[in-house]
């Protein structure tokens, strides 16, 4: 796979959860999917986009890096109402993601300590 391909690829994944349009993004996945998150951890396409469809997180991009089959995106995501600077790590397989991991600062999600 290209660069450039695996850059598009993650742009119109992203594109498409911004839209809501599930089946969309989801065609830009393989459905072994992996999902390695601060908050938590999902196999496979089915339990991501379950968690995707409820939540509706909304993702601006500052900037991405591509090299071959992997993908870095530096992206505000809106949790909550809350917007979180966060950073993802795609890989492709195939075309398609095969698995990400983000990694983000939680403490403005959770609640204060002492209350």
């Amino acid at each position: 796979m290209n660069t450039t391909h695996s850059k598009e690829t993650v742009l119109r994944f992203l594109t498409a959860l911004n839209e809501e349009n599930f089946t969309a993004a989801r065609a830009c996945v393989n459905e072994e999917l992996t999902f390695n998150g601060v908050l938590g951890v999902r196999h496979g396409a089915d339990a991501y986009f379950k968690d995707m469809e409820r939540m509706k997180l909304k993702y601006t991009v500052r900037k991405v890096f591509a090299e071959d089959d992997n993908v870095c995106v530096w992206y505000d995501v809106v949790m909550e109402g809350i917007s979180v600077l966060t950073c993802g790590w795609y890989q492709l397989v195939g075309g398609r993601i095969q698995s990400f991991q983000v990694v983000f600062d939680p403490r403005p999600l959770l609640p204060p300590v002492g209350k």
